[in-house]
């Protein structure tokens, strides 16, 4: 496995040159997880998935970015690190220019957090057009695959801490969990209809949008298997993909005419 967090500069470079050119960025969050669960159960998971899954696949494990915009959380709960969209935006173009000057071609990140969303999809923009030919493509925990997003999304569309979640952490890092507070955690998702995007404090009483009473280490076994084979056949094909037109950003048609 490429981790490089425990390569030399050497090591890294003679990675690169043998022809390990796709890294992967775990991002994760560091927020409340309602009454039953730890605060770092995204960074967790971002974390544990892409090194399992760097095990299977040649890519360059960068290491885990725990925190991420959790501003709609509100500062009701204590416990929340957020970053406000602008910042992450310029962390993770900021480290992508360095990726690139390490003459790695591809970089995917993935995403443990929904609302991380935006603001990475604006640095996969910004790093796209900075950088000719550098590819960026952002994953999503939950979403990886359609049997994936399913489980995540069985028990409340506006899901958070809940049956998925809560059952992938007893499967993998039980000490997380707070066996004991699971029948209190349940709250139902009350965004049906809604126009407006609200923050977590008027939409849920405790912080949790689902029913985490109803998880299990079986269930989350499951789910996390589903999860790295799914997640390794999409970076299989990423670090094989080249662009359907090999066409430079800088190219004008006007050049052509």
């Amino acid at each position: 496995m490429y981790e490089l967090h425990q390569m030399t500069w050497e090591e890294v470079a003679g990675a690169v040159k043998k022809g390990v050119q796709t890294a992967i960025l775990p991002v994760g969050a560091t927020e409340q997880h309602g009454p039953h669960m730890g605060c770092g159960m995204d960074s967790a998971i971002a974390s544990r998935l892409c090194r399992d899954v760097a095990v299977e696949v040649p890519v360059i494990l960068l290491p885990t970015l725990p925190y991420g915009c959790s501003v709609g959380h509100s500062r009701r709960w204590p416990g929340t690190l957020a970053l406000n969209p602008k910042t992450l935006i310029d962390v993770v173009s900021d480290l992508g220019d360095w990726v690139v000057s390490a003459g790695i071609r591809r970089l995917v990140l993935i995403n443990g957090h929904v609302t991380n969303e935006a603001p990475l999809r604006c640095a996969l923009e910004i790093l796209r057009a900075r950088h000719d030919g550098f590819m960026v493509s952002l994953v999503h925990t939950a979403r990886i695959s359609p049997r994936v997003r399913d489980a995540h999304f069985a028990d409340a569309e506006d899901w958070h801490a809940n049956d998925a979640e809560t059952a992938l952490m007893m499967a993998l890092a039980p000490e997380m969990v707070r066996p004991d507070r699971l029948q209190d955690a349940d709250d139902p998702d009350r965004t049906g209809g809604c126009v407006f995007s609200h923050p977590v404090n008027r939409t849920s009483t405790n912080g949790v949008t689902g029913f985490p009473s109803l998880a299990s280490a079986d269930k989350g076994k499951q789910l996390y298997r589903w999860m790295c084979e799914d997640l390794t056949g999409l970076l299989s094909r990423a670090v094989m993909e080249e662009p359907p037109l090999d066409v430079s950003y800088n190219d004008s048609i006007v050049n052509e005419l």
